[in-house]
């Protein structure tokens, strides 16, 4: 797996902002892209992504990502994973993602999320 994609993760449940920024800078390109079904356009660049990213630390206080799973091909990864904490009702919830992360020397240069794994339930 790479180090990169579990930095990148990890950086999901960092709430102080410089932290985070600089464990997202030490995993990203520059012009790093990034795009989901949450985001209505592309996400470019590394001050961009660290405030999407700190959108979720700030609405789900607590919650962690974290890879479960993953495979290469070339410069390709396929990432799942888990996105869990305390949900409204106060049990414990996991939600996973599928994504498909673009390396550029060691560094993630473009990263693309799908909600779910493609499986169906």
């Amino acid at each position: 797996m790479s180090d990169c994609a579990t930095s990148f993760f990890d950086a999901w449940r960092i709430e102080d902002d410089e932290s985070r920024l600089a464990k997202i800078t030490g995993a990203v390109t520059e012009n790093v892209r990034y795009d989901d079904p949450r985001t209505p356009e592309s996400i470019i660049g590394v001050p961009a992504l660290n405030s999407y990213v700190g959108m979720f630390s700030a609405n789900a206080p607590g919650w962690s990502a974290k890879v479960i799973k993953s495979d290469s091909i070339s410069d390709c990864l396929r990432v799942t994973v888990a996105f869990s904490g305390t949900g409204p009702d106060g049990t414990e919830q996991v939600q996973l993602g599928q994504y498909f992360l673009e390396e550029d020397k060691e560094r993630l240069s473009r990263i693309v999320g799908f909600v779910g794994t493609g499986e169906t339930e």
